[in-house]
């Protein structure tokens, strides 16, 4: 049998040894390197969805996932059949991961406001839940009811009229009994067999089977979020919630840390899937050492080492002058998850801004955020968390605004706005107030 140790060897690196253009490429996301490959690819898929609608997402279906597969529809006799194969303790696991992620987006709920701006003139911040919204859920290698529950929480206490879920078959057509199980918990019922770039081509323009959304939510491997950031940019597409792609975490440790509990928290992420990207910066060339060893050890115990092995091969361990310098490079790399194990861990997460999600402390394990703390999992990557937010109610809701003048707080302002509109060499703007004024004079 070969030997299944990990060489980590030539993935263990000394920040300031290294080149700026090294130090720039060590920290690139393994998908950067093939995206003009990529976007080609799912060009053509969104090409193809456009122009034949449910045939084109039925034959890549076909193609990736089920090869039998005729209905894109889930049938609701077939969610029951497979709800019932659910095991108690899975049920109540999903029943307590809903309830912590209800009542952390719960109270998220944006509030109105009203306020008298000037004498007369009345204007307002307004709510509206989006009409339609497409939400993603990966499949392929994992089952991912958690997703459905990070999705699925949101829309339903936004109470947006029309959600739509949409997950890659497995090789017999069906869907995971919890993943279905935790799309009831949300109250969604419209669930559509599919995925990859061809699932949020069907979500952004429609087909015969699935209705167009307005907004299209999840995480996804790198064909999904290229697809998701094309549609987003076609005036006919959707919204989209974030560039969520790959999982990546960085973890910050000091010679305090526990080395078991940081190569615990990078496989965890490693086992995503080959194209993710783990990271650690530390101050201590022995908790390197003893985290490498760590990583040998434990990963013998994983059912998806090889998934693991794979995605280490694009990560690194990273030894740093200090933790200021772990600082500056974790605000330039703006991690989707941030591990800080550290001494005074609420202290330096204070400095850590440029981050999706923030695990501080040695017993805060990325994967409770994953599941069940509370927090969203859905989260930006490929350094997008320096300008996108973390998945959250309120981006189930349009913001919109109203305002309201009567005729004295309309000939308060007067002056200022036809001042402003000569200024500009706008005459009709300037006409549409003094023709009201001097008509009700």
């Amino acid at each position: 049998m070969a030997d299944a140790r990990l060489d980590l060897s030539t993935r263990q690196f000394c920040w300031s040894q290294l080149s700026s253009e090294d130090q720039k490429d060590l920290l690139q996301r393994p998908t950067q390197r093939v995206s003009t490959e990529l976007t080609a690819t799912v060009n053509a898929i969104l090409a193809a969805v456009r122009t034949e609608g449910d045939a084109a997402v039925l034959r890549y279906t076909r193609q990736f996932d089920c090869e039998s597969l005729t209905e894109l529809r889930y049938p609701a006799a077939a969610i029951a059949r497979q709800l019932a194969k659910l095991p108690v303790a899975t049920k109540a696991a999903i029943d307590t991961a809903y309830g912590t992620i209800r009542k952390f987006h719960e109270a998220q709920r944006p509030q109105g406001i009203k306020i008298e701006t000037a004498p007369g003139i009345e204007c307002e911040l307004r709510y509206a839940p989006m009409a339609a919204v497409g939400l993603y859920v990966p499949g392929g290698t994992a089952v991912l009811p958690s997703t459905a529950l990070m999705l699925g929480v949101p829309a339903q206490l936004a109470e947006c009229p029309r959600v739509v879920l949409v997950s890659p078959p497995d090789a017999d057509g069906e869907l995971a009994p919890a993943l279905l199980y935790a799309a009831q918990c949300c109250g969604i019922t419209e669930i559509y067999r599919c995925g990859g770039a061809q699932a949020i081509a069907a979500l952004a323009y429609g087909t015969e089977s699935i209705g167009k959304v307005n907004k299209i939510f999840g995480p996804g491997n790198s064909f999904v979020t290229g697809a998701k950031q094309a549609v987003s940019q076609d005036p006919s597409g959707a919204a989209i919630d974030m560039p969520a792609g790959p999982s990546e975490l960085l973890v910050i440790a000091d010679d305090q840390a526990n080395p078991a509990y940081v190569a615990a928290d990078l496989l965890s992420q490693a086992e995503h899937g080959a194209d993710s990207q783990v990271v650690l910066l530390s101050d201590s060339a022995a908790l390197i050492a003893a985290v490498r060893e760590q990583l040998d050890t434990q990963l013998q115990q994983l059912s998806r080492a090889t998934t693991a092995r794979q995605a280490l091969a694009n990560s690194a361990l990273i030894e740093v002058a200090d933790l200021d310098e772990a600082v500056a490079i974790s605000q330039s790399y703006a991690p989707e998850h941030l591990s800080v194990q550290t001494a005074a861990a609420e202290e330096l997460a204070e400095r850590l801004t440029h981050v999706g999600s923030l695990f501080i402390g040695p017993y805060t394990p990325e994967s409770g955020g994953d599941y069940a703390t509370g927090t969203n999992h859905v989260l930006p990557t490929y350094g997008f968390a320096s300008t996108a937010s973390s998945l959250g109610l309120l981006d189930f809701y349009r913001r919109y605004t109203s305002q309201k003048a009567t005729r004295a707080g309309l000939a308060g302002l007067a002056s200022a706005i036809v001042e402003l509109a000569q200024t500009e060499g706008l005459d009709a703007h300037a006409r549409a107030v003094t023709v009201r004024l001097e008509e009700s004079s």
